[in-house]
């Protein structure tokens, strides 16, 4: 079994000891795996173009190009003069303002499809985009991108108290770094405090309207309002669907008088509720529990009832003009509502 040693073109540091099997074919793609790019060529240390798996002998050492041509690593790790000062796998980077100094093959190699990766595996390819000083100028985050770097540079994610997590997903998607995009994401869905399905508490809900302006929509779809009173409130065409107003203590949710013209409360629950003479004209209230509920007076005129169960309802002189009754749990009596 033959062994060789490979090292991205260009250099002499972080190479992968493979085994050589099969076609050239099979040793190019070992070495897409072990580099972290995608090896199109072989050369030797001579820069000869390797096109035959037979001239491969044991204990080799081989450069991996993506097609370029062969870089002597020797010759690279000398500095050489060009239109910015010099030049050499360093390179600096401005970010919003900040300087970070680091290496081409901690841009490429990580993330190998990364929008980094594909600005910097050339060289010069910003050409002018750079800086007085010569640093290749880039309009995001400073403080967001240095994770992502020092991610590049040792693949762990670690991000320093008082940075937004989100700011740095939002950076690593710009840049195309879709493994550390998924960890983000699963870390941010991870630090999401549990869903909270307590009962809002009569305090906390004068809270939320009071601090609701008047031209403003408050919703409490889904809300727990067990036992509300809301005698005379306006709620004019809100948003109460599948709320929960039963207490199981046996305290009755009192709506009195309240206007609640074109609410949404379909599949809310609400047993026992005293609804008198309020206004529910035009409101949604498909498939509620209305079992025993008090709607003496009230105005149900064009309101969709569809599905409702109203055993034991009190509709006495209730405008019910135009209300829709389809499908309903449970026979309605005649002397439940009368006009």
């Amino acid at each position: 079994m033959r062994r060789v040693t490979l090292f991205i073109n260009g250099t002499s540091k972080n190479g992968k000891v493979v085994a050589v099997y099969g076609t050239l074919s099979d040793l190019l793609s070992v070495a897409s795996n072990k580099l972290g790019i995608k090896a199109c060529s072989l050369y030797n240390g001579k820069g000869g173009l390797i096109d035959d798996i037979a001239l491969i002998r044991d204990d080799d050492v081989l450069y991996v190009s993506e097609g370029d041509p062969f870089i002597d690593p020797q010759s690279e790790a000398k500095v050489r003069a060009d239109p910015h000062g010099a030049h050499t796998d360093w390179l600096t980077l401005n970010i919003g303002g900040r300087l970070f100094t680091t290496t081409r093959s901690t841009l490429v190699s990580k993330e190998p499809e990364s929008m980094l990766a594909h600005m910097f595996r050339e060289k010069d390819v910003w050409g002018n985009k750079r800086d007085k000083h010569g640093a290749y100028l880039i309009d995001r985050s400073p403080e967001y991108f240095e994770p992502i770097l020092n991610y590049l540079r040792h693949g762990q994610l670690i991000i320093n108290e008082g940075i937004n997590i989100r700011g740095v997903l939002e950076e690593a998607r710009f840049f195309g770094i879709e493994q550390l995009a998924e960890q983000l994401e699963v870390a941010i869905k991870n630090a999401q405090p549990p869903e909270d399905h307590s009962p809002i508490s009569r305090k906390e809900f004068v809270r939320f309207l009071l601090a609701t302006p008047t031209k403003s929509e408050l919703r409490c779809q889904g809300a727990n309002l067990q036992g509300v009173k809301m005698l005379c409130s306006n709620a004019e065409g809100a948003s109460l669907k599948g709320c929960n107003f039963e207490d199981p203590s046996g305290l009755k949710a009192n709506l009195e008088g309240a206007n609640l013209k074109g609410v949404d409360m379909e599949g809310s629950q609400m047993t026992g509720i005293n609804l008198r003479v309020a206004t529910l004209k035009n409101a949604k209230l498909k498939n509620c529990n209305l079992r025993g509920a008090t709607l003496a007076g009230t105005d149900l005129e064009n309101c969709d009832l569809s599905g409702c169960d109203l055993q034991e309802a009190n509709l006495r002189g209730s405008n019910v003009k135009g209300a829709i009754f389809e499908e309903m749990l449970t026979p309605l009596h005649m002397s439940q509502s009368v006009r």
